[in-house]
């Protein structure tokens, strides 16, 4: 079943050979490639592109990485990344006419020296370029200073609630109810049962989300910022502030962790898109409270209250009240 994302195909339309390279970012399994590789590519189709003018390449395809005599068996086992010569020399290959071509390129993260080759291809006149990833450098709010001021970002969110309500086999109502305890993420959407969606948001908080940041900002343990993302989410639009939960975590969790500690978390949290920070307006002194920016802090959508409740779901068997 094909979801319907027309606000983020729309963003890449008028985004067309602007001369920038469109970076697509968001968190993992927020569906980037689909938007990219079905929706935005059936789209150039429509419009009379040349399918020989699309050139699409996932860098974690098997058949891809054959196309330029690589082997995906041999890059997982020498722990090495896809080489740059022999992506180049294809794509040198495919472009045969100074028509404009279109570059669709997933997972470009596992290309080696991936920044170089794309700020050397936008020296092609003919060259239109569209880039994903699911690395800690395309989940981070700093993808852009990777590409020396070409890129052009297109932040896409899990599914709005119409986009999730087109894709569910239920009622709107049933599908409200799912969608504010397991949040939009597209996989979710298609699952059956509550244990699914579940077991889903547990991997993917687990396994896949807080994984990214430990890596990203070289932290020795996952623990204390795991249990700073449950606190924070079970108090979602409420107002605190790292010396607030500096002592939640000493009465609750019986731990020393610091403020400052607490603060570089919270800021981790927010460069990787799991939390964003909504600011508190003063009426009376008509601007915002300064000192109150760094600790208000909101889900992007419903993605984190998802994965918090499905997390939370498998040790509490009870109703829900969000």
């Amino acid at each position: 079943m094909e979801i319907n994302r027309d606000i983020y195909l729309n963003r890449l339309i008028t985004r067309k050979q602007n001369g920038f390279i469109k970076v697509i970012t968001g968190i993992r399994r927020c569906g980037k490639s689909y938007l990219l590789n079905k929706i935005f590519y059936n789209y150039l189709l429509s419009e009379s592109v040349d399918k020989n003018h699309i050139i699409r390449f996932a860098f974690d395809s098997a058949d891809d990485l054959l196309l330029i005599d690589e082997d995906i068996l041999d890059i997982s086992e020498q722990n090495r990344k896809v080489d740059p010569r022999k992506f180049m020399k294809y794509i040198s290959g495919k472009i045969i006419d100074d028509e404009m071509y279109y570059l669709l390129l997933d997972e470009v993260q596992l290309l080696g020296n991936f920044e170089a080759v794309l700020n050397g291809y936008m020296r092609k006149d003919n060259l239109d370029i569209y880039v994903t990833g699911s690395n800690s450098k395309f989940l981070s709010s700093d993808i852009l200073t990777e590409f020396e001021g070409r890129g052009d970002e297109i932040h896409i969110l899990p599914l709005s609630f119409s986009e999730f309500y087109s894709a569910y086999d239920g009622s709107k109502d049933e599908a409200f109810d799912d969608y504010m305890v397991y949040g939009g993420l597209p996989a979710v959407a298609l699952m059956k049962t509550d244990e699914q969606k579940s077991n889903y948001l547990i991997t993917q908080m687990k396994n896949v989300y807080i994984k990214d940041i430990v890596a990203r900002n070289n932290l020795n343990t996952d623990q204390e910022i795991s249990e700073l993302v449950d606190i924070l989410a079970s108090g979602i639009s409420s107002l605190t502030n790292p010396r607030k939960l500096e002592n939640t975590f000493k009465s609750v969790k019986n731990s020393t962790l610091c403020a400052s500690t607490i603060d570089k978390y919270i800021g981790y949290l927010k460069d990787s898109f799991l939390l964003s920070k909504a600011e508190r307006y003063d009426v009376r002194g008509k601007n915002t409270s300064a000192h109150l920016i760094s600790c208000i802090l909101r889900t992007p959508d419903f993605v984190t209250q998802g994965l918090i409740s499905g997390n939370r779901r498998n040790s509490f068997d009870g109703e829900y009240h969000l």
